[in-house]
């Protein structure tokens, strides 16, 4: 018997897991638009295609973008240790992150100001 109550709330969490798997597998069949109109079945975020040619050629634009967008969120990503440990690293911590943070700016403004994040 006590074996049975040992393992009886990972089967209710198993059993609960299943359910909700299932729900989740079967509720986009139920509740999905089943006449997609042209606006829908155009290109995604890539803009051209997905099913032309893989040798066509499509502007620079979307590399540029791409690449800002991560040099970006990397940097951002600096800030969230930095602001953990913001008690502890002291004035150089502080003025080595404004450093930083100037930079950044820097390069935002000469990428703004070259029309980098422009598109026409």
């Amino acid at each position: 018997m006590s074996v049975v109550q040992d393992y009886l709330p990972i089967v209710i969490f198993i059993g609960v897991a299943l359910v909700i798997v299932l729900g989740l597998m079967v509720a986009p069949f139920l509740v999905a638009y089943k006449s997609p109109d042209a606006e829908k079945l155009s290109a995604y975020e890539c803009g051209f295609n997905a099913f032309d040619d893989a040798r066509m050629k499509f502007d620079v634009r979307f590399y540029l973008i791409a690449i800002l967008f991560i040099i970006f969120d990397l940097e951002v990503a600096f800030l969230f240790p930095w602001a953990a440990v913001f008690g502890e690293v002291g004035a150089f911590g502080f003025w080595s992150m404004m450093i930083f943070l100037g930079v950044l700016t820097v390069g935002f403004i000469y990428e703004w100001k070259k029309g980098a994040l422009e598109w026409d």
